[in-house]
């Protein structure tokens, strides 16, 4: 029995599903991603020694891992995440390898380095991002509590390829309303992102449902959940922060609002996306006996 099985069964009976919902939030839903199939088992090494195997670094063999380029394995007995030999030849074995997989992995930081690679301006870029036209990856927080977004080098190319006309000219008619309301669309793809990817890395049903609960605002989240034996299963379930979450308090403290939903409508796609999530994980338990994930 998992320990999440056992936190519920401990507290009272009964459980939650795979679903399939309209799409994770943006300006238009799109359907959720289905779960990768696992790696085959084999010897297993750490993260650590993975990433040197495929000549990465650190930070380089997280995004690969957060991007499914790299699927984890079994997780060692303490926990912590194991890469599978096979999983690692055949990363080994792609075409162009290592630099194409260093390519794909390769991140910038903020508006002057992001526009430097599309050569447009800072403030071009800004606006790009805010109307969400191109989406972060990731985030960092600076010594001056800002919020500093990562963004993949290889597809701010592919947008060049794709967009040219968006580099040049003036704004379209719906971004100037967007910049007209002050809106910024950068925190919402991006969780959007964050959250498609996660669930591509599980078909268990209670997981999927904790990664939707964790994007929820508390009061929502205990609205959406009622039992508290439920939303124990869903906290012991919840996805860790992602790589490079600061640790001081300070910084944590601004990071931290860009893991939950804001906007209404943001909100209530989570929330229905949730129900969903329940609905067939808690049938899920009623035909297997068991409470909390299988």
């Amino acid at each position: 029995m998992d320990v999440a099985t056992q936190v519920l069964s401990e507290v009272r009976g009964q459980v939650l599903p795979v679903i399939r919902v309209a799409g994770p939030p943006g300006v238009r839903p799109e359907p959720l991603p289905e779960p990768l199939p696992e790696p085959l088992p084999d010897a297993a090494v750490g993260g650590a020694r993975a990433a040197g195997e495929l000549g990465l670094t650190r930070t380089e063999f997280a995004r690969a891992v957060q991007l499914g380029i790299v699927r984890a394995g079994p997780p060692a007995p303490g926990g912590s995440a194991r890469y599978a030999r096979a999983e690692l030849e055949r990363i080994r074995s792609a075409e162009g390898f290592p630099e194409a997989l260093r390519e794909r992995v390769g991140t910038v930081a903020g508006a002057e380095a992001a526009g430097a690679v599309l050569g447009i301006s800072p403030g071009r870029f800004t606006r790009l991002a805010r109307c969400g036209h191109i989406t972060p990856v990731g985030y960092r927080i600076n010594r001056y509590r800002v919020v500093v977004w990562l963004y993949l080098a290889a597809e701010l190319r592919e947008f060049a390829d794709r967009e040219p006309g968006m580099l040049r000219g003036s704004a379209p008619p719906a971004d100037r309303e967007l910049l007209a309301a002050k809106a910024d669309l950068r925190p919402r793809k991006w969780r959007g992102r964050h959250v498609g990817l996660l669930l591509r890395r599980t078909a268990d049903p209670w997981e999927r449902a904790a990664v939707l609960a964790s994007v929820l605002p508390e009061e929502e989240l205990r609205e959406a959940v009622p039992d508290p034996a439920e939303r124990i299963v869903l906290a012991a379930l919840a996805p860790p922060a992602p790589y490079g979450h600061p640790q001081i308090p300070a910084a944590a403290a601004v990071a931290a609002r860009l893991l939950r939903a804001e906007p209404a409508d943001e909100v209530h796609w989570y929330r229905t996306s949730l129900d969903f999530a329940l609905t067939g994980a808690r049938g899920q338990s009623k035909s297997t006996g068991d409470r909390g994930p299988t």
